[in-house]
This record gives structure tokens, sequence and C-alpha cells, in this order.
């Protein structure tokens, strides 16, 4: 009976009217463009999709699904029997399927009606919010200056105006190029940066007050000025007459850094006073001191060294500490300068490069000025971890004629203020009075960053180690001071000098662009005791290293004025920087032992060459210039020379 039942509801629904009130009604879909895209996809479904939903609801599906049960939601009387005018002539075969066709086509029509209108007022609200973009962009830039401004009636500036140019920040929130440290090898290598991609952003963090600046002449030529107003203009007259700058560009050679994300051409911008104090390496985020945060593509770190300080100096007080320099920045050039004016006496600590350069600097002045210069260290001569020991004699002779009360073999015990002075204590029970003090005792690399960043610091030399590429991390290189590399010839190294910071920084630039270059280049130094004596050295100078000097008489044309005015430089390096001699000719002779010369001899110039299981590892070339790529060569080659006597006839020293 359930079967009989069933089947009769089936044929009682084929015949059943259509359900009043169930007429079906198009929806407007917010456009023409919407009632096209619904007719469309009505068309298709009913082409498509309609006949086979007929199919699947057709006779043989009967019996799972029936059509009736669908109907009973409108209520209407299945066995009134449809007329033929009221039927519909849809597809043939399935009069009660064409209810469930109508259904679905007017549910797609709704669908792409709503989908449409959701598109279009998504497209409206974008293409608003770029009008509005683009016209705050267009205020900004064309905002008047101050002088306008003021000139400008009240009415003229709109409030919706000053609302939408708000000032941009200071510190651009990314920095495609990113520098940490505002020395010689952080704008080396911006510059070099620029020179393989002239459309890059690069942006210099610089703890330091100034824009990027040389440090050499610090402690050389600018004591020499006779120009009162030096500390001021910071310009120096070289040795060889010409006038220079200590900062390497002008103010109008950087781009302000709020501007550097919207310069059409890219630029270089330095942000002075900022600090970075940590670093995010993988997120590739650095954070300033007050806070600020940037993110950046690539790395530098040139963070450069601080000087170092005596432990009994430190222990002494704040009473002396006030009365310390330690000389490293240009501030401390302005300071000391006006220091020397004013006091009796100044005791300079130590007796490297930086501690003689200023001792024969301010000993030249003690004469005019009445000022009393000391200098001590413990070391037996002046550069006596550099210079062989007859050669640090007579440098320290040399720096006693320029006036300097010099005390070898001097070690600080302690520091105290007596009276009004500074009270020095020697190990050996020598006391020194003075009135101020300046210690030249070394740098120390700055490798605070090493602990953020999880970069590997040297235990031997210092500095954050790095591959032959200069690199620390894959976006991440660093240079100069702060940097320990591996030399192919000479082993791992840390430089402190003026010519390394120029080669690794431009090295790390070209790096950064792509350039994948490994650092094979031996820097060179040198450090003049005034404009008549000087010296210029590669390699590793040591004097504990068995050494072999080789001197001759010099002329007028063996002095560092003199060869400033060859190369036209007052920074040596930058006339020789990365040049090599080609090919080098030693004659055969008999073997000869090395002989020292006599003491007493005049070292009017010459050549000094430090071995190493019998080969040549440094040179020092004193007073003998503009013959660096013949050392660089020497030292590259790597070879067991017989006649060191021979070997020196290449640098021409015994010509006139």
């Amino acid at each position: 009976m359930r079967a009989r039942g069933g089947r009769a509801a089936r044929v009682r629904r084929r015949d059943a009217p259509w359900p009043r009130g169930g007429g079906w009604r198009w929806r407007r879909a917010g456009s023409p463009d919407g009632v096209a895209a619904a007719a469309a996809a009505a068309i298709m479904l009913r082409c498509r999709v309609a006949p086979r939903l007929v199919r699947a609801l057709g006779p043989r599906s009967r019996g799972r699904t029936g059509a009736g049960n669908f109907f009973q939601r409108w209520k209407a009387p299945l066995e009134v029997p449809l007329s033929r005018p009221m039927a519909s002539s849809g597809v043939p075969g399935g009069r009660g399927e064409n209810a469930v066709l109508a259904f679905l086509v007017g549910l797609s029509t709704f669908g792409a009606g709503a989908y449409v209108y959701k598109t279009l007022r998504e497209d409206k609200e974008r293409y608003s919010e770029r009008l509005a973009g683009i016209s705050q962009h267009c205020q900004q830039d064309a905002q008047p200056p101050p002088e306008a401004e003021a000139a400008a009636p009240p009415s003229a500036a709109a409030p919706e105006t000053e609302a939408a140019a708000a000032p941009r920040p200071e510190c651009p929130p990314h920095a495609p190029f990113l520098l940490i440290g505002g020395g010689t090898a952080a704008f080396a290598a911006a510059r070099s940066i620029r020179a393989r991609d002239p459309g890059a952003r690069v942006l210099i963090v610089s703890e330091d007050a100034e824009l990027p600046y040389m440090r050499p002449p610090l402690s050389k030529e600018l004591w020499f000025s006779e120009d009162p107003d030096v500390t001021d203009t910071l310009r120096f007259r070289q040795w060889n007459g010409k006038e220079r700058s200590i900062y390497f560009q002008p103010p109008s050679f950087y781009v302000p850094a709020c501007d550097l994300p919207y310069t059409e051409n890219g630029g270089v911008a330095v942000l002075t006073g900022k600090k970075v104090v940590h670093m995010d390496v993988r997120g590739n985020v650095v954070k300033l001191s007050d806070g600020t945060e940037i993110s950046y593509d690539k790395c530098l770190i040139a963070t450069g060294g601080s000087p170092r300080n005596l432990p009994a100096i430190e222990r002494a007080g704040r009473e002396v500490l006030q009365r310390l320099t330690l000389f490293r920045k240009i501030e401390d050039f302005r300071a000391l300068e006006k220091i020397a004016r004013e006091v009796k006496s100044i005791t300079i600590i130590g007796g490297g490069f930086l501690g003689s350069e200023l001792a024969c600097a301010l000993g030249q002045k003690a004469q005019s000025r009445g000022l009393e210069v000391i200098q001590l260290f413990p070391e037996n001569g002046n550069m006596g971890k550099v210079l062989p020991e007859y050669l640090s004699n007579w440098t320290t002779n040399k720096v006693t004629r320029e006036g300097v009360n010099v005390m070898s073999n001097a070690v600080v015990k302690s520091v105290s203020v007596a009276g009004n002075r500074l009270l020095i204590k020697l190990k050996d029970g020598r006391k020194v009075e003075t009135d101020h003090i300046v210690a030249a005792v070394g740098l120390e690399p700055n490798v605070e960053l090493a602990k953020s960043a999880g970069l590997e610091v040297d235990s031997d030399f210092g500095g954050f180690r790095v591959n032959a590429e200069l690199q620390a991390r894959s976006n991440i290189w660093v240079a100069g001071d702060a940097a320990c590399f591996y030399d192919i010839k000479l082993g791992r190294r840390r430089v402190e000098h003026h010519d390394h910071a120029v080669v690794s920084g431009r090295l790390a630039g070209e790096n950064m662009t792509g350039a994948a270059k490994p650092y094979w280049h031996q820097s060179m130094f040198w450090s003049d005791l005034g404009p008549d004596v000087g010296y210029e050295a590669i390699g590793l100078v040591d004097s504990s290293l068995p050494t072999v000097g080789v001197f001759a008489k010099a002329t007028a044309k063996d002095t560092p004025r003199s060869a400033t005015e060859q190369s036209g430089t007052g920074i040596r390096s930058e006339s020789e920087t990365e040049t090599e001699a080609s090919e080098l000719k030693v004659s055969a002779a008999s073997p000869s032992s090395p002989q020292a010369p006599q003491q007493g001899e005049d070292y009017g110039k010459g050549v000094v060459f430090y071995l190493r299981d019998k080969v040549v590892v440094g040179v020092v070339l004193w007073n003998v210039f503009n013959r660096m790529p013949i050392a660089r060569k020497i030292i590259k080659d790597g070879e067991e020379h017989a006649d060191l006597n021979e070997v020196a006839k290449l640098f021409n020293i015994h010509e006139d």
C-alpha cells in the first residue's frame, strides 16, 4: 500500500498546478552591467546545467527525491491538475522540473548581481583612497616655504591643507643600504655603492655629531696651520701648500635623511648623533638609542673603535678624568687646542703613532707659547713596537729636538691631584707634575652589536670576524677598524689605519652591490713627525721580528712635503691605494748577513725589511715616498731573497 500510495502521489505531483504566488521576479543587480552578467549566467545555466539537473531529477530518481516534497512549502494542493496553457514549455519529458529550473536561474541571477555590486563598490573605494593619497603627497611637496606662509593672508591657509601637510619623520623607516658608523670606511662604502648603483639610497647612521671626515690631519697638518680660526674652519694647508677641508664632502653633497625615500635618483643621507644599540639580523631591523627602528636590505658595520684608557687613570677619580683627553674626534682636537693655549704643561702618555705625532705637533708650539710638553711611554724609544731599536732611538732624538721632554721606560703607577696640578707616579719612583693628560694608548674596537646580532668576535685581535669578502652574515658586512679579516699571505689580522678603512670600505660597498670580490689588498699606513720626516709601512711591521735596513743619504726631495707635492694630495694613500708593481727583477748576488746600521748614523732615507722564516712580510719606507707598489709586490710574491741589498735597489734609494 505504501508503494502504491507513493506511486500515486508521484503521479499527482506531475499534474499539480503552478502554485499561486510562486512567480519569480528578477532582482536588479545594481547596474546594467550586473543585469547583463546575470542574464548571461542564466542562459549558460539553462543551456548546460539545466538538462543535466532535469535528467538527474527525472523518472529514474523519483523514488529517491520527489518534486512534491520540494513544493510542499508552497502549500499548494498537488491534486489539482494543470491545464495545458498554464504548463511550462520547458525541457521535454520534465514538466515538474521547470519549477526547479526557475528557482536555480533566479538564485544564480541574484548571486551574480550581488557579486557585481560588491566588486564595483570595492573598486570605487580603492579608487577614492588612491586619489586621496596622491592629493596628500602633492600637497606635501607643494607646501610653500615659511617666508611665503608668513606673507600670505590668514585666509590662504585652509584647515584641510594644514592637516594634510604632515612633516616627514627625521629617520626613514627603511633604508636599502644601511651603514652603521660615520667614519672613513662608511664613507668609502657609500661612494662605492653609488658608483656601482647610481640610483641607490644609502643611509649612514653616525654616533658622531659631524659629517664624515678624515682623521689623520687631526694629529698632523691641523696643528701646523697658521690660521687662528682653524678649529672653526677645519681647513688646513697640506705639506705641498694646497688648502683642503677635513671633511670628505660639503653638506650639499648629502640628501636630508627625511627625503631619502622620496629622492628620484637616490643619494647618501647621514643621521648624525644617532647610535645603533640593537640589531635584529633575522628581521633586518636596527634600533637606535631613542627607540627608532630602521629596516634594511643590506647593512655595513663600520663602527670603528674607541680610545683606550689606562687603569691607573680610570681609578684616579672624577677630578683627574676632567683633566684627561682621549684623542679621537674633531671635538677632541678643538678641546686640546684650546687647552694648549691655557695651561702650562701637557703630558702625553703613549709612544705609538698618535702619541709621537701629537708630541711633535705640540712641541713645535711649545717655545712660542711657553708650553711644556712631556711624553712618556713604557718602550725604550718612540715607535718602539714598530721600528727596530736603532731607528726608534733616532726617532726619539728627533722628537726631543722638537722641544718635547721624552721619558722612556715609564710605566704609570698612579695619578692624583696635588694642589692645583696632576701628579703622575711611575713604577720606578719617578714623578711628573702636569696640568693636563692626553692618553694615546691604543684603540678598542666597538663590537657592542655583536651580542644582539649574534656575530662572532675574534678573541685574539678583537673585532668582528669576517670572511674573505668581509661578510659576517649573508647581508651584513664589516669594514674598517672593527673588521678582523683573514689575509691569505699574513694570516688573520685587524688593521687600524686610514688606508685600510678606505680599501675595506670600498670593497664592502662593491660586494654589497653583488661584486663578490675577496680582500687581497695589503693596506699601507704612514706617519709624519712634522713636514721633514715621515715614513710609510706595509704588512707586518713588528719590532720583535728580524729586520734588515738599507739606508742612504737624503736629499731635499726626500721629505713628506716633497711627497705631497708629487702626489698632489696630503693623504698619500689616496694616490697609491691598490696599485702594485707589475714585475720585479732582482739581480743575483752573493749571500750576505744582515747588518744593522751603526749607532749615531744619520738615517736620511732607507728601506727596512721585516722577515719571518726568511721571507719578507713587512716593509718600512723611511723618507722614501711613492714606492709603495713595489713593497706591496714583494710581500705578495712571498719569495726568499738571498741579498736584500739588491732588493733595496728596486726603491732607487741611492739616486739623488
